[in-house]
């Protein structure tokens, strides 16, 4: 399903954090890895003084050398797989876009970080372009201190957030690739929220009851959940099951994959008529800005 897999560096511990479930995927699929290097020689001019210009050449061909030193070193990690190393000069987020767009079955696996003094989870400026700009897969793993960077990390469970739309399910064929190669079980996951303005009327009075309500509503999920089982099934996967949860699908996909041990979130991207950018969608952004767990974002065909 994949052809390899494209693993930017910067020679940070937080970009390294991606390389244990990396070897895990190269090794799974018998697939070659690309490490890739960028030297943004803009932002080298940016941070010198015109008085020291004449040296930026020899600070590119430096930067240049150690990259490779750097890969190579990283490179030496991937026992039994094909390792290619690549060192390129320009915006790290458009060449990694660029070396994707070569071939769209690329995953791209990168990781992502928070900082300090913030509670949510923020992306950075080049995972956040690249994964708004890529057609490719992309496998995002968050750079916890936790995190770490040596071994393999293995993957038991992708969970599978829908919602009922044709745009959410696209992932389960890649999703059902995935998970027969790897051996993983699958759960199937819907939350349902019923807005309060939807049973609550004036001065505080309830138009309806909202017991039977929020009753026939998860007994509609659970079918459609049911449904949806059946069909994964076929696909040829043995383990999938299947769970509904009442609240805000972004937070109670958050909460399932923190109580999911070495699991896997796998959701869509999409694009929006006359927007050639890339985009999330609002659940999906949700959940990779504020998760801690692993996700595979697809896009939408």
């Amino acid at each position: 399903m994949y052809n390899k897999i494209l693993i930017p560096l910067d020679g940070s511990k937080t970009a390294e954090k991606v390389l244990p479930y990396a070897r895990y995927l190269a090794g799974k699929f018998n697939i070659p890895v690309e490490l890739l290097a960028v030297v943004d020689i803009a932002e080298m001019a940016a941070h010198i003084s015109a008085e020291k210009a004449r040296l930026l050449d020899t600070m590119i061909e430096n930067g240049m050398r150690s990259s490779e030193t750097y890969l190579r070193g990283v490179a030496a990690t991937f026992h039994g797989a094909k390792v290619e190393c690549t060192v390129e000069k320009g915006r790290a987020e458009d060449t990694i876009i660029e070396k994707g767009a070569i071939d769209n079955a690329r995953l791209i696996a990168m990781a992502t970080h928070g900082r300090s003094g913030l509670n949510r989870f923020l992306l950075g400026s080049v995972a956040e372009k690249v994964l708004r700009g890529a057609a490719n897969p992309l496998l995002l793993v968050r750079a916890t201190e936790e995190a770490k960077s040596e071994g393999e990390a293995a993957f038991k469970t992708m969970i599978v957030p829908l919602d009922g739309s044709e745009l959410a399910e696209s992932v389960l064929p890649a999703v059902a690739g995935m998970a027969k190669d790897l051996g993983l079980e699958v759960l199937l996951f819907r939350a349902y929220h019923i807005p309060y303005n939807a049973y609550a009327g004036d001065d505080g009075y309830y138009a309806v009851n909202y017991d039977e309500l929020i009753s026939s509503v998860r007994d509609e999920a659970n079918e459609y959940l049911a449904k949806k089982v059946a069909e994964v099934k076929k696909l040829g996967i043995e383990k999938v099951t299947s769970m509904s949860a009442e609240g805000f699908a972004g937070d109670e996909i958050i909460a399932l994959g923190r109580k999911t041990p070495d699991g896997l979130i796998a959701m869509c991207s999409h694009g929006r008529s006359g927007v050639k950018r890339w985009v999330l969608g609002s659940v999906t952004e949700t959940v990779v800005r504020h998760t801690a767990d692993p996700m595979l974002v697809i896009r939408a065909g």
